[in-house]
């Protein structure tokens, strides 16, 4: 009896020891092999099967609600038990069941039964209120696994503005080790791109609500090559087919047949089913109310249920066969005579549920176990995994080319660029060679200098605001497939944000200031346009603090419009002279240093104006629009200014990955 290298590698040294000489091998060699391994990724001989096993497996989720009476109420209709304004709702009540590599397990049932439930549990997901024991080869569930599992949602989360071949390869990049060149994750793409049959659009825009993009079996093909291309064990899909046709459908599955032939574990969710398609499971769980009903093999389900006495009357599909015992609805459905009787149809469906859920407990068997070398091989390899991701800096470029291309719409829009070329013409005219001769004229020209202070903190504000909010649902999907670290998104997205909100201002500047008539030195032109930068930073460094502590549009959009009204009464040119009780407001707002830094790039004290005056030409610091300015009083601004947008940003970090690491997908 000879045993192979692959076996000897997948033990450890001490079981080695306990071999026969001539089984134990050459440790050197071994060593070699394993550095060869670890190199030849994704495994020419496909991915490493695992045999996936739950047992008694249960959901609970806390709802806390402020109202005692309301909690009560709920509690007596859905019988929970309520405890001190808390409610607790069992989802998962005892599920188990088993799949085996090359195996596809369908969990079926009806709406709110628990199935994204537990398949998010099985992905490991969902933390907290879990019961039950879940193995992987008879493994527990450990981070390691994470980069061996891949899991499609219900819903498609991919980036309207890339193409199929752009969203493809800039997940390859991410996804795929370090040790991979560039060509041969390209090269990973096109058998990806082939595999699923989206030669035809592999140059065609995702698409979304606003941008016509690609069919909606061809987005969730994509989304299926967005896992699979790391070359997982174990794949998990919510509800794959719904919103296709039966043909896309079918199309689909079938995929998922060619997937499974390669030794890979497939767990999906499905509704409703056409017979061909249910007919291409190998195994179903049937759940109903959280319990499971039925596990076994697909094709014997109905042979399964008409033993115990449950026989369709006419022709019906199985999975509406299934789906109406689950439910309780037995309308065409013979019973068996034991649970005939019941005039209330309600106490019938109920007692037809138990009575399915009795006959399962009573005849559950056993589970497959894995042979104990894929157990070794599994634990070798996932040590290994931690090797594989590409650095903290090349994430950082990759992040950067694809958020680039992503918002290279949104950056060169073009009523964008007529708004910050129609805003500058505009003031322009309004204030064409303006002077600042006497009293009302210097007002006119300070109004001017607060109105670009409200101008680009408003665009800054709103323009940044809406970005987390918006890439929410990408960033907890990529988050949890651990593509990358969630520093190297923000920076990536800071930098990339941060290159039209330097080169609108340094547009719309060229132009208004020349036309306003403007001080023309070179000094006091680059002091302006510095000052007109810090503002527009600090202003996107407010917006993403509200956003990434928010999550939400709208109520990121309110929270922004009360922040800029508070920041502009307090700027400093509507009302100069603040209670003391309130004072404190404007050393909070950035609009207030902001104003006071572009009044002393443009005036100094020593200038004069009101020459014309019998008194004679008198000082700028003596007007009243520079009573509560010092305009010698040094640029300190600058730096409070840079440490306020540094601040924010930091703070927007921390919020961010607060608020993603507790949001569920």
């Amino acid at each position: 009896m000879e045993i192979s290298d692959e076996q000897r590698m997948g033990m450890s040294t001490m079981e080695r020891q306990h071999l026969p000489p001539s089984w134990q091998g050459n440790g050197d060699a071994d060593a070699e092999v394993e550095e060869e391994e670890d190199h030849l990724w994704p495994t020419k001989d496909g991915p490493l099967p695992i045999f996936l096993k739950f047992e008694n497996v249960e959901y609970r989720v806390k709802m806390t609600m402020k109202n005692p009476l309301t909690a009560a109420r709920v509690a007596f209709a859905s019988q929970m038990k309520v405890d001190q304004g808390s409610s607790c709702k069992h989802i998962l009540k005892g599920i188990a069941g088993s799949v085996d590599p090359g195996e596809i397990l369908a969990l079926m049932g009806p709406s709110g039964s628990g199935k994204t439930t537990l398949l998010k549990i099985l992905g490991g997901r969902l933390d907290g209120g879990i019961k039950g024991q879940i193995t992987y080869n008879d493994t527990p569930y450990s981070p390691c696994l994470k980069r061996r599992i891949g899991f499609v949602t219900q819903d498609d989360v991919l980036f309207p503005q890339l193409t199929v071949e752009e969203t493809l390869v800039f997940a390859a990049f991410l996804r795929l080790p370090a040790c991979m060149s560039k060509q041969q994750k390209r090269d990973r793409v096109d058998a990806i791109i082939t595999e699923l049959n989206l030669e035809r659009c592999r140059h065609t825009k995702i698409g979304g609500a606003f941008v016509r993009g690609v069919s909606g079996g061809e987005r969730k093909r994509t989304s299926i090559g967005n896992e699979i291309l790391v070359d997982p064990s174990l794949l998990l899909l919510d509800e794959p087919t719904s919103g296709l046709d039966s043909t896309s459908a079918s199309k689909l599955i079938l995929i998922l047949q060619r997937l499974a032939k390669t030794r890979r574990t497939i767990i999906t969710t499905i509704h409703q089913p056409s017979s061909r398609m249910f007919h291409m499971f190998d195994k179903l769980l049937l759940i109903s109310d959280g319990h499971a009903i039925y596990h076994g093999k697909a094709r014997d389900c109905m042979h399964h249920f008409s033993s115990l006495g449950f026989v369709p009357e006419i022709p019906m599909n199985p999975a509406e066969f299934l789906l109406d015992l689950a439910t309780g609805n037995l309308d065409d459905i013979s019973v068996p005579e034991a649970l005939r009787g019941s005039p209330d149809p309600q106490e019938f469906r109920s007692q037809v549920i138990r009575h399915l859920q009795l006959k399962y407990r009573a005849g559950a068997g056993g589970r497959s176990r894995a042979p104990p070398t894929e157990q070794l091989r599994l634990a070798l390899r996932a040590r290994k995994d931690h090797r594989r991701s590409i650095g903290w800096f090349q994430q950082f470029a990759v992040l950067s080319r694809r958020t680039f291309r992503e918002r290279t719409s949104d950056y060169l829009d073009k009523m964008r660029l007529a708004q910050a070329v129609g805003v500058a013409l505009l003031l322009g005219l309004l204030w064409w060679k303006s002077q600042t001769g006497n009293e009302a004229q210097l007002r006119d020209q300070v109004g001017l200098i607060f109105y670009i202070c409200i101008f680009w903190t408003s665009s800054s504000l709103f323009g940044s605001v809406y970005v987390f909010p918006f890439e929410k649902l990408y960033l907890v999907k990529e988050r949890k497939a651990d593509m990358y670290r969630l520093s190297a998104y923000y920076a990536s997205s800071t930098l990339c944000d941060a290159v039209p909100h330097v080169v609108y201002p340094v547009l719309f500047m060229a132009i208004l200031y020349f036309m306003a008539g403007l001080r023309r030195t070179v000094p006091c032109f680059f002091l302006t346009l510095l000052a007109t930068l810090l503002i527009v930073f600090t202003s996107q460094g407010t917006g993403e603090l509200l956003g990434a502590a928010i999550l939400s549009v709208k109520r990121a959009g309110v929270m922004a419009s009360l922040v800029l009204m508070l920041f502009l009464l307090t700027g400093g040119y509507y009302v100069q002279h603040i209670p003391k009780f309130i004072r404190w407001l404007k050393y909070v707002s950035f609009m207030h240093y902001g104003f006071n830094l572009l009044l002393k790039a443009q005036y100094h004290g020593h200038l004069t104006y009101n020459c014309g005056s019998r008194g004679g030409c008198q000082r700028l610091q003596s007007s009243p629009s520079f009573g509560t300015v010092d305009l010698d009083g040094g640029m300190r601004e600058v730096w409070i200014l840079l440490a306020m947008a540094l601040a924010y940003r930091l703070l927007a970090y921390f919020c961010l990955l607060k608020r993603i690491s507790l949001t569920p997908l």
